[in-house]
């Protein structure tokens, strides 16, 4: 039998000890006081970038459904595709194909060749950057920007920003281009890119407030001593307070914490014994292994969703012209290579298995989220995930076809199962603005959208 307590906490509740903070997860305990204050849902939103396009976007692989599905509507099969192992999610998936980016070309002769370095900034921005080496940026504000404008301000960071590949190169890149439009996929102002984090103790450092300067953590560190260390007494007190359920959950909610931050001092243990690394240069708290990495920021991700740290995050899961390989895959040609298959069918299908690997590791992400409670529900079903690439076929560097799909039922607004294929020339900025309405964020226009899709309809009706 559960016995409820008669303590009642505010949302933002956190575990204090000497330099460290914890904010808590959702309790049945908060809801009083969010009932007395007339809480409404709260939506999540990620937004997740991956280059270089995809192998379907390709004249042989739209013949063969090597990204989309042949069928449209809700009675699709996704195993010939790139999507395949999102089938056991397939409640949860919107695939919006066919959705162009023209914003990502060239404009102007000088332009021509510098898609690679342009088009992470138009991503979320949907906006044509400004071809320059100099300070003077421009592109646009990001889709994760506008939603954290509006709603971000509500939580202690409002928002977050997460890479895998290094995004530490300065001044100009190639084709006239700077190097900011290439390390950052989130835009605050249309002259701001954000920087993006890549190195998984940094990120775990900032969401629970350790040590106020880098010698302070770097010191706590030293003592080998977990985070959770340092706050039991207010854990146990706490406790104290709570009903059996509430317990539970906090209990589940520190050893998923636990569990991450273990699994950060593993990994710098191995990156700190001199050995020859995979990735050379990298911060030591950063896996040689992408499935690794990549997971790591998704566990980080759903535990700052569950505690309401953030609700934001925009995640850069590659970088243009990236050469990392994908031992998994059973490719042995480096991404950017593989993705110039120059036409070759055989090639091209090696680009699929990349990016079928890549889209592989989305599952994982969303069942951590569904198995998160969320007040009376759970984070997938309150979240919005939005994955695409601002390139069609990576070959000859076009924008056309571009891959795109939505997970999540962003609070209800969105009943997944749905293949929509947009009419030729569609913009992405379309299902884009279309996806911000979802989460609450009513624009008119964003970017160079031409209308509003129906992200509920087999044929994403304009409305």
């Amino acid at each position: 039998m559960n016995f409820i307590t008669q303590k009642h906490l505010n949302r933002r509740t956190v575990l204090k000890g000497l330099g460290a903070t914890i904010a808590l997860p959702f309790l049945d305990a908060m809801m009083p006081a969010l009932r007395a204050q007339g809480a409404s849902k709260k939506l999540r939103l990620v937004a997740m970038e991956m280059v270089h396009g995809a192998a379907g976007s390709t004249a042989f692989g739209l013949q063969k459904n090597l990204w989309a599905p042949a069928a449209t509507g809700t009675a699709f099969d996704l195993s010939p595709t790139s999507l395949a192992a999102l089938e056991p999610w397939r409640d949860y998936i919107t695939i919006v194909s066919n959705t162009d980016v023209r914003n990502a070309e060239a404009f102007l002769p000088p332009e021509i060749g510098g898609d690679h370095f342009r088009s992470a900034a138009v991503f979320l921005t949907q906006s044509h950057p400004k071809q320059t080496q100099g300070s003077d940026l421009k592109a646009g504000i990001s889709l994760d920007q506008i939603f954290a404008q509006k709603f971000g301000q509500e939580t202690p960071m409002p928002s977050m920003q997460l890479c895998v590949e290094n995004v530490d190169q300065a001044g100009g890149c190639f084709y006239g281009y700077s190097c900011a439009y290439t390390d950052s996929i989130s835009w605050a102002s249309p002259e701001e890119p954000l920087p993006m984090i890549r190195d998984p103790r940094a990120v775990f450092d900032q969401l629970f407030g350790i040590g106020a300067t880098p010698e302070a953590r770097a010191a706590r560190r030293r003592r080998d001593r977990s985070i959770l260390d340092w706050v039991t007494q207010s854990t146990n007190q706490l406790k104290a307070t709570l009903g059996v359920a509430d317990q539970q959950r906090l209990s589940d909610y520190l050893d998923d914490v636990r569990e991450i931050e273990r699994r950060i001092q593993k990994v710098e243990a191995q990156n700190s014994k001199g050995d020859e690394r995979t990735l050379p240069g990298a911060p030591v708290g950063v896996p040689d292994s992408y499935d690794e990495h990549v997971k790591l920021m998704f566990d980080m991700q759903v535990v700052a969703f569950a505690s309401d740290v953030t609700r934001v995050v925009a995640f850069k899961l590659s970088r243009d012209v990236s050469n990392r390989v994908y031992p998994e895959t059973g490719v042995k040609t480096g991404f950017h290579i593989a993705s110039h298959h120059q036409d070759r069918d055989e090639r091209i299908i090696e680009l699929a298995k990349i990016n079928k690997y890549h889209v592989g590791l989305v599952p994982y992400f969303m069942k951590k989220l569904k198995e998160t409670p969320d007040g009376d529900s759970n984070l997938l079903e309150n979240s919005l995930l939005i994955y695409g690439s601002p390139m069609g076929n990576s070959n000859v560097h076009n924008h056309k076809r571009c891959p795109l799909f939505l997970a999540g039922h962003a609070g209800g607004a969105l009943k997944g199962n749905l293949h929509i294929k947009a009419a030729d020339g569609t913009p992405m900025a379309n299902a884009m603005l279309s996806a911000l309405r979802s989460v609450g964020v009513e624009l008119e226009t964003f970017g160079d959208s031409t209308a509003v899709m129906d992200l509920n309809s087999a044929v994403g009706t304009n409305l």
